[in-house]
C-alpha cells in the first residue's frame, strides 16, 4: 500500500477516534449539567442521536481503515465523503474562531492536514489503488 494512503488512514482514523469520543462526551456533559441542576447543552434525545451518530460514523470509518487493503471502490467513495464533511466543518470552526477574535491556529493545521488527505483520495494514487482487485489468495485458486 503506498505511504500517502497509509498517511490518509491515519487521518480517518483519528477522527474516527474524535468522532467516537466527541459522542461520549456530548452525553457526558449532558448528565453532568443535569446532575448539578444546570441547563443540560441539549436535549437528551438529540443528544443521544447525536452520540449514536458520532459513534455510527466511528464504526463506518473504522471498517473502511481495516478493509482498505480489500482494493474496494465503495471504500475510497466513503473515504472521500468523509473527508469532505471533516474538512468542512473545519473551515468552519477556524472561521468561528477567527469571528470570535481568537484565531485558532490549531484548526488551520487541522483542515490543511484534511485537505491534503482528501486530495490524496480524490487523487490517481487512490483511484489506482481501489479500483485494482488485490491479488487472489492461494486456496481460492485450489
Amino acid at each position: 500500500m503506498p505511504g500517502v494512503l497509509v498517511f490518509v488512514l491515519v487521518v480517518v482514523a483519528v477522527h474516527a477516534l474524535g468522532a467516537a469520543i466527541g459522542g461520549w462526551a456530548v452525553l457526558q456533559e449532558n448528565h453532568g449539567r443535569r446532575e448539578h441542576g444546570q441547563e443540560p447543552l441539549m436535549p437528551m434525545g438529540v443528544a443521544w442521536f447525536v452520540a449514536l451518530f458520532g459513534w455510527g460514523t466511528a464504526v463506518l470509518q473504522s471498517v473502511c481503515v481495516v478493509r482498505a487493503r480489500k482494493r474496494r471502490p465503495w471504500i475510497r467513495a466513503v473515504l472521500a465523503v468523509w473527508l469532505v464533511l471533516v474538512a468542512f466543518s473545519t473551515a468552519l470552526a477556524l472561521i468561528g474562531s477567527l469571528a470570535a477574535g481568537s484565531p485558532g491556529l490549531g484548526m488551520l493545521v487541522v483542515l490543511g492536514v484534511d485537505v491534503a488527505a482528501l486530495w490524496v483520495v480524490l487523487g490517481e494514487t487512490a483511484r489506482r489503488w481501489f479500483s485494482v482487485r488485490g491479488p487472489s489468495s492461494a486456496s481460492a485458486r485450489g
